[in-house]
Parts: structure tokens; sequence; C-alpha cells
């Protein structure tokens, strides 16, 4: 009596704990095209990513700016008991006090502005590049949890819906098992068979919930909200007949790729900016000085520039020369990779296209009705309880394939877009 009153309350307690997470959350039902779009507008790290774009845009404006130009004066200011005293003597006619003005304008030589503006402009296609890598990585991994969340959730269906048909078939055994028709051995396996499946349920409650975060806080959004993917995994065809014709897109399209390329042009750009700064700027203007030259009124024209004696930016264009040949070396390796990813990437998307076909789903769809006859079966006593608990391990097992065979399609397609730039599988 006691085994059976403690079977009641731990089938109670699960059931009210498998219900209790449904019902205080609020469920969102998002297709992945609906996905994405909330996660483009929301995203605050892209958001945070584009003002980088738009900081480097203002470098370029501001280095197509002039130096400003330099006013000095230099005049007295006490002089015979007067402060500021520029005025005429009275007694010999010459003017008294002196003053002195200049305007001096620097002049950057060696087309030191030019260069600046080129590696502004290359700078911000390099913020611009750095923002689609991130976007190429949120969005991989978006679809990545999207779709795998999908799984675990047909996972925890399937599990459900075991749990709900043994349960069915265990509460039928307890009063059996009272009146002693069946063994307590025969009980207890099922019911292991039900703690087997709440600790599959749980884990993958868990598993979910640890996704469902992940998507939140990519898509902003707060609350007990359940993120439920509408969609379903979808098939596809592809239409390339080698990795060449993937490669040759993604050399075109994949922004860590590009984003070494021009991190080559702009080392080098910097190289010929360091070169040009062993060149001297020349600062000239006009100056005027009053009543301290050999005549009162003194016009000038000031003229200076720095004796490249001391320091000729050896070292700076030393360092800039090394900083070249190491991001070449870089650019070398990240063209390696792409192909090496590529390549990978396509072939792992045949081999599992090859085990993903209609004949398979027709495989699965029967084997779940195939254990519908086989919980009969048993309930009728027409196959025994070693048979049935086998054919049950198998089942679940044959499950899991399923959805996990379906996901890896799905993972390997992404993959392969991920490293185009673009989707080259549309789905």
């Amino acid at each position: 009596m006691t085994l059976k009153i403690f079977s009641i309350f731990f089938l109670f307690i699960t059931f009210l704990g498998l219900n209790r997470a449904d019902a205080q959350q609020d469920t969102l039902r998002l297709g992945l095209k609906q996905t994405e779009k909330i996660f483009l507008d929301s995203n605050l790290l892209l958001v945070a990513s584009s003002y980088n774009v738009d900081a480097s845009k203002a470098l370029i404006e501001q280095a197509k700016n002039w130096d400003n130009p330099i006013l000095s004066t230099d005049q007295n200011v006490y002089t015979n008991n007067k402060f500021f005293q520029h005025g005429i003597d009275p007694i010999t006619g010459q003017p008294t006090g002196q003053y002195f003005v200049q305007f001096q304008q620097l002049v950057k030589t060696a087309g030191k502005r030019g260069k600046l503006i080129k590696m502004a402009t290359t700078n911000t296609k390099i913020s611009q590049l750095q923002l689609n890598n991130l976007l190429r990585n949120l969005k991989y991994d978006l679809r990545s949890n999207y779709y795998t969340l999908m799984m675990l959730i047909k996972n925890k269906k399937i599990a459900e819906q075991s749990y709900s048909k043994l349960n069915v078939l265990f509460k039928g055994m307890t009063s059996q098992y009272a009146i002693g028709n069946i063994s307590q051995k025969d009980y207890l396996r099922i019911q292991s068979l039900l703690v087997g499946l709440d600790k599959e349920i749980s884990d993958l409650t868990t598993q979910i919930s640890d996704l469902e975060n992940s998507l939140k806080t990519s898509l902003q959004i707060k609350g007990n909200v359940f993120i439920y993917p509408q969609d379903d995994f979808t098939s596809f065809k592809i239409n390339f007949t080698s990795d060449n014709e993937i490669l040759d897109i993604a050399k075109a399209n994949n922004p860590y790729y590009e984003l070494q390329a021009i991190q080559v042009l702009y080392q080098q750009q910097n190289l010929t900016y360091q070169k040009a700064l062993a060149v001297p700027d020349v600062t000239f203007g006009p100056e005027y000085d009053h009543n301290s030259n050999y005549i009162p009124h003194y016009f000038g024209l000031g003229i200076s520039f720095p004796l490249p004696v001391f320091n000729k930016n050896k070292g700076n264009i030393k360092s800039a020369d090394y900083n070249v040949k190491q991001q070449q070396a870089i650019a070398q390796n990240a063209d390696i990779e792409l192909q090496n990813n590529v390549s990978n990437a396509y072939n792992k998307l045949l081999s599992v296209l090859k085990i993903s076909n209609e004949s398979e789903q027709t495989f699965y769809d029967k084997y779940t009705q195939m254990f519908t006859n086989i919980l009969n079966s048993y309930e009728q006593k027409q196959i025994s309880l070693l048979e049935f608990m086998d054919f049950f391990d198998t089942y679940k097992d044959v499950q899991n394939q399923h959805f996990q065979s379906k996901l890896n399609l799905q993972l390997v397609s992404e993959e392969l877009n991920y490293h185009a730039g673009v989707d080259v599988i549309k789905k």
C-alpha cells in the first residue's frame, strides 16, 4: 500500500512540474525570417558596431581639414609708468611702445594630407567589414540556436508523448499490482522507464531554457516569454557542381577574408605615410614688427621647417614595413583557411544529404506508429516485458537520431553559408 501511495504521489508531482512552466509563460511563435528581422532591428551589439562605422566616416572629414593658422603677438606691457603705451611721443614726435604680429600656416609636404585621407577611407571600410563579420557570426549563432531549439522541443515532445502513453500503462499496472496480478519486478521496471523519461524531459527543459535565454538576449526580448520556432526543418537542393564555385563567391563576400585583404592595403598606406613623414613640413606666414626693427614699420615673410638631421623617421618606417609583411602573411593564411573551410563544409553537406531523403522520413513515421502497436501488444500480453523495454529503448534512440539528422543537415548548410558570406543554400 505504501508503494502504491508513493507511486501516485510521484506521478502527480511529475505531471504538475511538466505543466507548471508552460502555464506561467507567454509563447511567442516566430518563423526564422521574422526572428532575423527582430534580430537586425534590435540587437545592441550591431547597433554599437554601426556607431563605430559612423565614427570612422567622421574621421575622413577630419582628415580633409587643413591645420589651423597660428596667430602670434608680442608687445610691450609696461613702460615709463604706463601700460600698453603705443602712442606718439609729444616731444620727439616718434612712436612709442613696440608690438609684433605674425600669422603662420603649416603646409604638409609629400602629400601627407592626401595619404591621411586615403588611410581614413580604408579604415572606414575596415570598420564596415568588421560590422559585417560581426553580423555574420551573430546570424550564424542565431540560426544554429533556432534550429537546435527546434530539435530539442521536438525531442521533448516525443519524450512527453512516450511518458503519457507509459503513464496510462503504469496506472493500469498499479491496480493490477495491488491485487497481485503482476510481479513487483515488472511493476518497478516500468516505473524506472517513467523515471528515466522524467529525467530526460528535465534535461531537455534545461537545455531549452539556456537556448531561450540566448535567443531572447539576441532579440532583446525581456520577461517570461517562451520563443517557439514556428518553422520546421526544410529540405533543399544544391545548385553547385563543385566547391570551387562556392569559393569564388566566398572570396567576394566573406567579410573576414575581405578584412584581412584590406588590412594589407591599410598597412601599405601606412608605410607610404611613414616615408612621407621623413620629409619636413613647411611653416610660413606674414609678420609685422612695429618699432623694434631697423625701420618703424617692418613687414616680412617668415618660413621655417625642421632639418632632418637626427630624426629621419627610420624606426617608424621599418616598423610599418614589418607590419605590411605580417599582414600579408595573415592574409595568405586567411586565403588557405577559407579554401579549406569551404571545401570541408561542402563535403560535409554532401555527406549528410546522402542519408537525408524521403524514404528515411517514411521509415521514422512507420517506426512511430509501431511504438503504439508494440505498447498495445504488451498490454495484451502478446510480447514480454523484456521485448517491450528493448523496443522502447530503440524507439527513443531512433527518434533522437531522426531529429539529430535533420538538425545536422540544417547546421552544415548554415556552416557553408557562413563561410561563403552569403546564403548560397537557400531554404
